[in-house]
């Protein structure tokens, strides 16, 4: 199967001082994937097969929880074009400004 994109978003349940830190456990789990990914201020977008990068945002939940978050809300967006497009390709142009 062709890599496709997944960005999520987790919103953990925790005291607000402490949310950063939760947050950050969140995107380690991404770094120790392997998986190309970018963090941005909002998301983290990651790049790679559709079953792994479901296993990472699962993965990413479960951090949280054991970071102390009560609850964890996690959006989710897909661009389901496999093989075809790369975060490199989208941001490119705006990073060459």
């Amino acid at each position: 199967m062709a890599k496709i994109m997944m960005a999520f978003q987790v919103l953990p349940k925790v005291e607000d001082s402490r949310l950063f830190e939760v947050v950050d456990e969140a995107i380690a789990v991404v770094a120790a994937s392997g998986v190309t990914y970018e963090v941005g201020p909002m998301e983290t977008t990651m790049e790679g097969e559709p079953d792994q990068l479901w296993a990472i945002i699962r993965e990413a939940q479960d951090a949280c929880i054991k970071a102390g978050a009560s609850r964890v809300l996690t959006y989710i967006k897909m661009d389901y074009n496999p093989g075809k497009t790369t975060i490199e390709e989208k941001i490119k142009k705006y990073r060459e400004k």
